[in-house]
């Protein structure tokens, strides 16, 4: 399953949620039905990957059906079986952020940068439409793939909050998602690929489960679980990111910006991941104070700046309060996470977690992860789903968001260098 806020998720009670969980808890019912004892009964398990690792953990064993309604096309069923009732049919259409007016047909495309899911459909379908625009003599689509630890949605409010300009996304998706975001628009009228269909995944020659769920599908009605039930029960009021790039915002980061780069240079970190954090905890505005007493743009603790691991006592003063996030950050990350089975970005990745929850919790939830028989190296979909079922999803979403704002810094700042070029 991938990870994500409708179809898998943890509530702050640390209990499994989402749109596949209530599809699996129904079918885990049907196999189960007429087996009153508890030790005989199958229970589902739930493990989470990345999008673009479905199918290869799925033929690697890690698990046995792909909850996650994929797109079928004939390259992935060259690999795996699909469960699919066929019953409607999918579109994928281009979204874009409200700004861009000037796209009206398939043609205006040429020579644009679309930002899609990574491994998905969508990649393989707008390199057969560059086929297309390169017969026509046009310029071809850049088309980038997202980080791998990004959902549709992700993309989607990155969309909304204008740091992406283009993506692609199944039609019922966007028009879910458009409800609560109001600065996309759908263009119905350009389709990237028409008439395809979703479903379960499950490697071949599976022919009792393939058997199993084909009688589940016929029981599970489409339209309410793809509809209205999806918003409705699984969407929750977040609070959406905004664009750190917009001039305001770009304004407030360059008063900062140098104070991040030589800090970030001091303890070797990636100054646009620090002025990420920085913005996630503050939005840049160093005269907050939380209702716990942390204070400035690091939303420090004095006490956690005063003592002796970091030994800034007065963070009263901007680059004070700034070298003390950033020192306290690299204290976490090489007192707790220098094994080197620990990879440079779940170094970072934890490190936040820790700065968020505290090293002790972070710790806990490692230990947890292990139990989990997940990755206690890794952060995103491993000890991340720990974390939530342990304190719930303030700190999943915490790192979450930096890593979306760094990706956001990221990629305006590598259209500057190609502008420049």
């Amino acid at each position: 399953m991938t990870y994500s806020r409708t179809n898998f998720f943890f509530t702050k009670k640390g209990t499994p949620k989402g749109l596949q969980v209530d599809l699996l808890t129904e079918y885990e019912k049907q196999i189960n039905k007429g087996i009153k004892k508890e030790s005989d009964k199958i229970n589902i398990l739930y493990i989470p990957t990345t999008f673009d690792r479905l199918i290869p953990d799925l033929l690697e064993g890690k698990g046995d059906i792909i909850a996650t309604l994929m797109t079928i096309t004939p390259e992935r069923e060259k690999k795996i079986d699909f469960i699919s009732g066929k019953a409607a049919e999918v579109q994928e259409l281009l979204v874009s952020h409200k700004s861009i007016t000037d796209i009206k047909s398939i043609d205006d495309l040429s020579g644009r940068q679309i930002y899609v899911l990574k491994g998905s459909s969508y990649v393989e379908h707008l390199q057969e439409l560059n086929q297309i625009l390169k017969e026509k003599n046009l310029k071809i689509i850049d088309i980038v793939e997202a980080d791998p630890h990004l959902s549709t949605e992700d993309i989607l409010e990155l969309t909304n909050s204008g740091v992406v300009k283009l993506t692609v996304a199944d039609g019922y998706i966007a028009k879910i998602w458009a409800k609560v975001l109001p600065d996309i628009t759908i263009h119905d009228s350009i389709a990237i690929k028409k008439g395809t269909h979703v479903g379960w995944g499950i490697r071949k020659k599976s022919p009792e489960l393939q058997k199993s769920l084909n009688i589940f599908l016929k029981k599970a009605k489409k339209g309410t679980y793809l509809g209205n039930m999806l918003f409705k029960r699984y969407f929750e009021k977040d609070k959406w990111i905004k664009n750190p790039n917009a001039k305001k915002e770009r304004n407030k980061l360059l008063a900062f910006i140098e104070l991040f780069k030589k800090y970030s240079a001091q303890y070797d970190f990636d100054s646009l991941a620090i002025a990420a954090q920085a913005y996630q905890e503050s939005r840049l505005n160093h005269n907050i104070k939380s209702h716990r007493g942390a204070v400035g743009i690091m939303q420090l603790l004095p006490a956690t700046a005063a003592d002796k691991n970091v030994d800034i006592p007065d963070i009263s003063s901007v680059e004070n309060n700034i070298h003390a996030g950033v020192k306290y950050l690299a204290f976490l990350r090489d007192r707790y996470f220098t094994d080197p089975a620990i990879n440079k970005r779940d170094q970072m990745a934890l490190s936040w977690a820790a700065y968020n929850a505290g090293p002790a919790k972070v710790r806990k939830m490692r230990a947890l992860a292990k139990k989990m028989k997940l990755d206690p190296n890794v952060w995103f979909s491993n000890v991340e789903v720990a974390a939530a079922k342990m304190i719930g999803r303030e700190t999943v979403e915490y790192v979450s968001n930096i890593l979306k704002y760094y990706i956001a810094y990221s990629l305006v700042q590598n259209q500057r260098l190609e502008a420049k070029k």
